[in-house]
């Protein structure tokens, strides 16, 4: 490696770890005003505190990683076009591709290095801080599984198996309740394509749905309805389920599941679910190959590269952040292929942004 290339992989190196310090520093703090009271109510050890905000960290890198990455490549530039070094390796013959390669290099590492963490580290680091903050500080027990993003539940009676869009609204889709005898026959099963909970009566208002009653002779009795109104044992607040408990599951974890899926839907699901995974961790490299030559631009137009490239740069990863997310819920409604969601974003922004860098290098 020559000493050009260990010169630039330092620059990124430094600015990528002073960013993620930055951003995991303003992120801890404001998460440790919002939740220590809870830690000191429940009368819990400093110790605790710490340990869970230092089992955060992990996560947090993973969700700003592509951010990461693009801010580092960006700032390690401008800094370049600031001192006039990247002109004065222009004037001495040396193209921008030549300049760039160490810096896409680094950022290929460590984007492998987020794909071994996603794999081995966060869903050890993510189920030890949802069992510290479910069970240990709010006394609260998982009651089910996740799968396929469907919520499967033992309540008290019966089971309870559903989707549940957004966790902060008390609305289920595809909602179903099965009772079953001693001899693990269906006793009751009811359905309902939506599930609300009236907190008023304590009762569930299930929508376009059907009952299924097991008579004595064993057949079953079946009846239709549009609107019922149930007062089923478990409420809403029973189902525990962590806002991040997917990530909880590997990449593997997360292939593995579409092996174990049969129906059709459930087979899209999980593969929009790995896909998806993957495709936001690699989302890091076609950002930063966009993000360059909009620093390049800024400069030659305006002469304030990084004033101008840095809120340009967060701005692109927001609407790539929108777009990746609008693809990803159009996936798993089957309205766009899996892999389609996955890779257009990439493609796309990798394809302009190597012809932007070409334009560049002219």
């Amino acid at each position: 490696m020559n000493l050009l290339n260990r010169y630039l992989l330092s620059l990124f190196i430094k600015y990528f770890l002073t960013v993620n310090c930055g951003f995991v520093a303003i992120y801890l703090l404001v998460d440790f005003f919002e939740k220590y009271d809870e830690f000191v109510n429940a009368g819990k050890p400093f110790s605790m505190v710490l340990e869970f905000f230092l089992l955060t960290i992990p996560f947090i890198v993973d969700q700003l990683g592509p951010v990461f990455i693009l801010l580092a490549g960006v700032i390690s530039m401008g800094v370049l076009s600031h001192s006039n070094e990247l002109t004065a390796l222009k004037a001495g013959g040396i193209p921008l591709r030549l300049i760039v390669r160490p810096i896409v290099a680094a950022s290929v590492v460590f984007t492998l290095l987020f794909l071994a963490a996603a794999q081995w580290l966060l869903p050890i680091t993510i189920s030890k801080t949802n069992t510290i903050w479910y069970e240990q500080l709010k006394g609260k027990i998982p009651l089910g599984i996740l799968r396929n993003n469907r919520y499967y539940y033992r309540g008290t009676n019966g089971f309870y198996s559903f989707s549940w869009p957004n966790p902060k609204v008390r609305v289920f889709k595809d909602f179903s309740y099965s009772r079953w005898s001693e001899n693990y026959n269906i006793e009751s099963l009811i359905t309902a394509g939506k599930a609300d909970w009236n907190g008023q009566n304590n009762h569930w208002i299930l929508e376009n749905g059907q009952v299924q009653q097991r008579q004595e002779n064993g057949h079953y009795s079946i009846t239709n309805f549009t609107v019922n109104e149930l007062p089923l044992p478990e409420k809403p607040e029973d189902f525990l389920i962590p806002e991040n408990k997917e990530a909880e599951q590997s990449l593997s974890g997360l292939y593995h599941e579409i092996e174990r899926s049969e129906v059709e839907h459930e087979i899209l699901v999980a593969w929009t679910a790995f896909l998806g995974r993957v495709s936001y961790i690699l989302l890091g490299i076609p950002l930063l190959l966009l993000g360059l030559p909009i620093l390049l631009y800024s400069y030659r137009k305006w002469g304030r590269d990084l004033s101008v490239a840095i809120p340009a740069s967060c701005g692109l990863a927001f609407v790539a952040w929108g777009i990746w997310g609008a693809l990803q819920s159009l996936a798993a409604a089957g309205y766009v292929s899996p892999f389609a969601a996955a890779a257009c974003i990439h493609i796309i922004f990798s394809t302009v942004g190597v012809i932007l860098l070409m334009q560049n290098d002219r």
